[in-house]
């Protein structure tokens, strides 16, 4: 019955995503830091000039950063980006904030890249990551809903490689796709009441990241 649920609310998710999808609006991160448009939370930035990847470098340091996109205000549509963390067990966490009220109230999906090629199958399906901040962290949801807010990912990438991750976000489910794959390899329902609110690039306590080829596409 479960299943047949998630399938229903996906297929819906699509529809609506797909009648009333605004134009792709495709961000140049390098130029945006250098007119003073993306704003850093805890955090150092650096540029990184890798061929396909004119992206930013986000430091590591105690406690999670963020670097936030100015002026840009999201509800639903879709989400893509470029995103490289490392094979440093408990020291990689990289993805998205969004719906973000202030530095420490949003949402977010994130990456542990250093799980994804886990013999330890319990490992390995804590690969992706869904939080609603402050309230839902991820021990409160791995505590009390276990193996739904968070997955494997399969196939499982590279763990100090480029990821691309793509995010379908609706008004009750996000359903997050990995490297072009068809079928998503989290499906979650959101957990916060807040409807819209700003985007920025997160990174966890004690991690870094790269991130590049920021795509954000609104629905009306």
């Amino acid at each position: 019955m479960k299943t047949y649920q998630y399938t229903v609310m996906f297929v819906f998710s699509l529809l609506a995503i797909s009648c009333f999808s605004q134009g792709p609006m495709k961000m140049n991160l390098q130029d945006l830091y250098k007119k003073n448009e993306i704003e850093v939370y805890n955090r150092d930035l650096t540029l990184i000039n890798e061929k396909s990847y004119p992206g930013i470098h986000l430091s590591k340091d105690y406690g999670e950063g963020i670097a936030w996109l100015k002026d840009v205000d999201f509800s639903t549509g879709v989400l893509e980006f470029d995103v490289r963390g490392e094979d440093v067990k408990q020291h990689s966490f990289v993805g998205i904030a969004f719906h973000a009220q202030n530095d420490s109230t949003f949402e977010a999906i994130y990456l542990r890249p250093f799980q994804f090629k886990s013999d330890d199958e319990t490992l390995r399906s804590h690969s992706i990551q869904y939080i609603s901040l402050p309230k839902f962290t991820w021990q409160v949801l791995r505590g009390n809903f276990p193996g739904k807010y968070e997955q494997a990912i399969d196939p499982s990438p590279d763990p100090n490689s480029w990821v691309r991750v793509r995010m379908e976000i609706t008004d009750a489910m996000i359903s997050t796709y990995i490297n072009g794959e068809k079928e998503p390899s989290l499906v979650v329902e959101k957990f916060t009441p807040f409807t819209h609110g700003s985007v920025g690039f997160y990174v966890a306590d004690t991690s870094g990241g790269d991130f590049a080829n920021i795509t954000i596409t609104k629905t009306e």
